[in-house]
């Protein structure tokens, strides 16, 4: 097959990756939404789509940059793209396999461990930008802790605030809050999560020599407008399929939330993907709705979580990064054997 041929199956891949992505976490912007049914589960994806396409107007693509600079790739050298290939196999492997048991894993880390790990198969620890990866370690108990913090501190404030309302005049009025702050999170989701395939797709093409490791991408260049419309279409449209195993899991399993609960878990989720987006780091907005839900939900009784649940969602955090690794590095492996590298 030929290096062109590569290239495209590649980007295809990528662009499932994408898709699965959405349909993956398409639980963490609409678990709470459908959970106190504000919205059917048709409407709120549809919802939740829209929303994550057009994250590609509000957000500069700098956690793309990110994702793309974790491996250093040598320009023109056809290896590396077996290194990008590899990757995308161990984290579409990882997604699949969870998403089947309704475990809510980050898609994020699964795709940047799947990177990192077909780069140590290559050429060992040298080839990896350690700091940036160590930037995306960093968040993993930092954003669902912000997400946490955020959502029990918006919380008491709603108590606070709505303290003399009535329970079903409140209910109402968060009914139709709820449509907004879904929409603000799905919006974080669309602008954080897309962009890492749009990283791991420019890392290809600069592999392959059709970029030179400098570049940027932008809405006004040509060359890179495609890979933005195609990724964030990709992610919009997974989620509008849905991951009705891992919705159950986020919105009906952990803890049970009103609107109320809903609006405060969604708000907090946002307000920390804006934050990592504009600081381009890439986080997971599995790990930042699932610690905003338990912010939201602590605020009455810890004994209201089920940290039974809870646990298992962090064990498949830890073993996201080591377990997409090893299949890539399996994958690589196997691509070095068949070309006699």
């Amino acid at each position: 097959m030929s290096l062109f041929a590569i290239v495209i199956f590649t980007v295809v891949m990528a662009l499932v990756f994408d898709a699965i992505n959405g349909f993956h976490d398409a639980a963490n912007s609409i678990a709470t939404v459908v959970s106190t049914r504000v919205l059917s589960p048709r409407m709120a994806v549809y919802w939740a789509a829209f929303f994550n396409f057009v994250a590609m107007f509000i957000f500069a693509p700098k956690v793309a940059d990110t994702v793309s600079k974790i491996v250093i790739i040598k320009s023109n050298d056809p290896i590396y793209v077996y290194v990008v290939l590899a990757g995308l196999i161990g984290a579409i492997v990882w997604d699949l396999i969870t998403w089947w048991f309704g475990l809510p894993t980050s898609s994020s880390h699964a795709i940047i461990g799947g990177f990192v790990g077909a780069g140590i198969a290559h050429q060992g620890f040298s080839v990896i930008r350690w700091h940036k990866v160590m930037l995306t370690a960093t968040y993993i108990p930092i954003a669902p802790l912000m997400g946490f913090v955020l959502g029990f501190i918006i919380m008491v404030a709603v108590y606070w605030i709505f303290r003399k309302w009535r329970p079903a005049s409140v209910d109402r009025l968060f009914r139709v809050g709820q449509l907004f702050s879904a929409a603000m999170y799905s919006l974080g989701h669309g602008g954080n999560d897309a962009q890492k395939t749009m990283g791991i797709i420019v890392a290809l093409l600069v592999a392959s020599g059709y970029f030179t490791p400098d570049i940027t991408l932008s809405m006004t260049e040509w060359r890179t407008l495609w890979i933005i419309l195609t990724c964030q279409l990709a992610m919009a449209l997974g989620t509008a399929f849905g991951g009705w195993r891992i919705v159950r899991t986020m919105g009906m399993k952990i803890t049970k939330l009103k609107p109320v609960g809903g609006f405060c878990a969604e708000t907090a989720g946002a307000a920390t993907l804006f934050m990592a987006t504009h600081l381009g780091i890439p986080v997971s907005t599995t790990h930042t709705i699932t610690g905003s839900i338990i912010g939201v939900g602590s605020t009455t009784k810890f004994s209201t979580i089920r940290w039974g649940v809870a646990r298992s969602i962090v064990w498949a955090w830890v073993l996201t990064i080591p377990m997409s690794a090893l299949v890539s590095m399996a994958c690589l492996y196997a691509f070095k054997f068949l070309l006699n590298r």
